[in-house]
């Protein structure tokens, strides 16, 4: 195969200056004369077909470049890691045996290499991971964080390559499992560029039209910002250089992802964020003198600037445990608003940029603690963990992002738990037995219970009796993964060990009266009963909830009339033909998966849809389908946790129904404004007022006013007619009617 062949247009343009970039910035991490080989052993690859596109089309060899590059530009991993991209797939095609690699390479590469195929195993038939491989997936990871590293990079080649892939649903599975999975691992590795870029993809490709929104203001402000960012640094430049410091400071601005959770969390539009951006001071200094300058150039920002106490961020006297190290403020700058700067040296900026890759070029590979302490913590949930891979994904994802608090035992040895832990998590966290038997704790001397929250500095000490267990309530207490895993564990065990004690009496029972049991009535009189599963019946049992007797003579009389009458089995057919009226709407208006018309189905409340949204199908656990948004806040963990439940949906050309939604209005609470808004909605036609509630607070007020429209282009012309009301500052669409979330 030639190369003309082989690349596109666009792709030999995009890989000869990938080649180039990488040819300069990793033949001498690698080696010449072994990158000459890595050369003429790809090239025969492609020559003799053996490095074919993909299952969605997408250049292999184009992407292993890409992936290479990035780590080499903005990771800057060892040798083995990059010569593993670059050998992999050569080794996966026999083009490459495992024992040349090791000759070249080193039996570190081969480690590598060997994860890395066990990982992409699970990759096979499609680029998302199923729920089932979920844990063999994060294994995998946790045996090697170089595996880790590799795949985060892979995935942002693979982000960049599909911006026009033709296949929709493809890219935004992709980028549902990017913004799930590899961005907080991303985080959680300090590669913090990386973790955004991944972030910022990800929006764009699930909400294209916010994503735009956001960028058409960026691009809009850009001019007065850098004009603000310049008025407000050039005071700081002339005392730095005044106190003799060596430095470079500048502005950054906030991605589009960040501004768009802010906006979502303030419940204000883009107008109403005001810190778009933060000022950056990268000091020159020497390792001995980095805490000091660093608080130096604190004192002369905030003798000019008045700062924010509650925004204080200190990591320069205990940095994460990724490594990242930096002192953060906020202070009230010129325009009267408040100001990020964070203040950091090279080295930590490096770090800050680079992640735990640019912490071992200062500190030695095997010096993570914090990172093989995280590693250690996701063996154990992985191997411990029996609650599916659902709740897993869940609880991994919460660690990964949370914050941390740090305490000390009575002797002194000091710990790292997600903010908002408590006395239960920090029992569980030094040993599982001893989380097992807590009953509470000395904190700082003083008893406490183990609800107590810890907070930074406090000393531990905890308490325990050998009749303590594990209660269902403690799943409320605990917060980080490892105790809420062990506790479900412990209660599983418990749970089951009463079952068996439930199931043994009844067994019992029935032979005494010389019954033989009937599974099929059996099950009847549990969910006649009440409950759920078998489980809880026989734990009811064991614990003396339920009277056998009474259950024996239930079960006659089910069996007595078993012949009587016959339990209703509803097919699927039977239940799409037999739909409760009300329940959905018009047959023709809404078109389900492959053209499908008159299925039953419910608009989701969490994000209360209206014609003309983009929309998906969500076939719920009772079989109904409820229809979402796209921009749904569920829809990221419906597509990543349920993917096989998402079906295709969208608006017919036929619409007859009208939508309740609400509008959430900010406005300065002038007289009559209230009025004016209320006048211009009655003007318009089809669209009327179901109702409203205002509130007033330091001269404003926020109203939210349910209104019935026929679809979105009503509802985008009333609310662009509202905006022109005098006074009004902001008027935005809210999420749901009500709060609710996905059954």
């Amino acid at each position: 195969m030639n190369e003309e062949q082989y690349f596109t247009t666009a792709e030999r343009k995009e890989f000869l200056k990938a080649y180039r970039a990488l040819f300069a910035t990793a033949r001498p991490l690698i080696g010449a004369k072994e990158f000459l080989f890595l050369r003429q052993h790809i090239s025969d690859a492609v020559t003799s077909g053996s490095y074919l596109r993909d299952n969605n089309g997408l250049n292999r060899l184009l992407r292993d470049i890409e992936t290479a590059l990035i780590l080499s530009q903005e990771v800057g991993l060892d040798r083995s890691t990059l010569a593993a991209v670059l050998t992999c797939n050569l080794v996966v095609e026999d083009r490459l045996s495992f024992e040349a690699v090791e000759s070249l390479f080193g039996d570190d590469c081969v480690k590598i290499i060997r994860g890395l195929i066990k990982a992409s195993g699970l990759y096979a038939k499609q680029e998302t991971v199923q729920s089932d491989n979920f844990r063999n997936l994060l294994l995998t990871f946790a045996e090697d964080v170089r595996v880790i590293i590799i795949m985060i990079a892979d995935r942002l080649c693979l982000m960049r390559m599909i911006n026009h892939h033709p296949n929709s649903r493809f890219r935004e599975n992709v980028a549902y499992e990017a913004s799930y999975l590899y961005a907080p691992l991303a985080h959680r590795l300090g590669l913090y560029r990386i973790k955004t870029e991944l972030e910022d993809l990800s929006l764009k490709y699930t909400q294209r039209e916010e994503y735009d929104r956001i960028a058409h203001k960026l691009s809009e402000t850009k001019e007065a910002r850098n004009k603000y960012i310049e008025e407000f640094i050039a005071p700081i430049k002339a005392k730095l250089l005044e106190a003799g410091l060596k430095f470079e400071i500048k502005g950054r601005t906030k991605s589009i992802s960040s501004i768009l959770n802010k906006i979502r969390k303030q419940n204000v539009d883009i107008e109403g964020i005001y810190d778009l951006f933060a000022i950056r001071v990268v000091l020159d200094s020497p390792m001995e003198k980095e805490s000091a300058d660093c608080w130096h150039v604190y004192s002369i920002i905030t003798d000019m600037y008045r700062p924010n106490p509650k925004r204080l961020k200190d990591w320069l006297s205990v940095p994460k445990s990724n490594g990242y190290e930096s002192l953060h403020i906020t202070v009230w700058g010129p325009g009267d608003r408040w100001v990020e700067v964070q203040i950091r040296t090279k080295r930590m900026d490096e770090i800050a940029e680079r992640g735990l890759a640019a912490h071992w070029k200062y500190k030695g590979l095997k010096s993570e603690k914090g990172l093989d302490d995280w590693l250690n913590n996701v063996r154990d949930i992985l191997e411990s963990g029996d609650g599916g891979p659902m709740e897993l994904m869940k609880e991994f994802r919460m660690d990964l992002y949370d914050k941390e608090v740090f305490v000390f035992t009575p002797k002194g040895d000091l710990y790292k738990l997600a903010k908002g832990a408590t006395l239960l998590d920090f029992a569980f966290l030094i040993h599982s037995q001893l989380g097992c038997r807590c009953t509470g704790g000395k904190v700082n001397g003083k008893n406490q219970t183990i609800r107590y929250k810890l907070k930074s500095g406090d000393t531990i000490e905890i308490i325990t009796s050998p009749t303590q267990k594990p209660k269902q309530e403690w799943l409320n207490i605990a917060c980080t993964s490892k105790a809420r895993v062990k506790i479900k564990q412990t209660l599983n065990e418990i749970q089951h060990k009463e079952a068996e004690m439930g199931k043994e009496l009844l067994t019992r029972r029935f032979k005494n009266r010389k019954i033989e049991v009937n599974d099929a009535i059996l099950m009847r009189l549990i969910r006649k009963s009440g409950y759920k599963t078998v489980t809880d019946f026989y734990c009811a049992l064991a614990q003396e909830r339920l009277d056998v007797n009474h259950l024996l003579d239930q079960y006659h009389d089910i069996e007595r009339k078993d012949n009587e009458e016959s339990s209703e089995n509803r097919t699927a057919e039977n239940f799409i033909a037999t739909q409760p009226a009300g329940e959905s709407g018009d047959e023709d208006e809404l078109v389900i998966d492959q053209n499908i018309k008159g299925l039953d189905y419910k608009l989701a409340k969490c994000c209360n849809p209206i014609f003309g949204d983009k929309i998906f199908g969500f076939i719920s656990s009772q079989g109904s389908i409820k229809i979402h948004r796209e921009d749904c806040p569920n829809a990221e963990n419906l597509h990543t946790q349920f993917g096989y439940r998402v079906v295709k949906a969208r608006w017919s050309g036929k619409q007859g129904s009208q939508y309740a939604i609400v509008l959430q209005v900010i406005g300065n609470d002038d007289i009559g404004i209230v009025t004016n808004i209320t006048s211009v909605i009655s003007k318009e036609k089809r669209v009327s007022m179901r109702s409203i509630s205002i509130d007033s607070n330091d001269g404003l007020f926020q109203g939210h006013i349910t209104v019935l429209v026929d679809d979105t282009t009503a509802l985008n012309a009333l609310i662009k007619k509202i905006k022109t009301v005098k006074g009004v500052k902001s008027v935005t669409r809210a999420t749901a009617l009500y709060s609710s979330k996905e059954s």
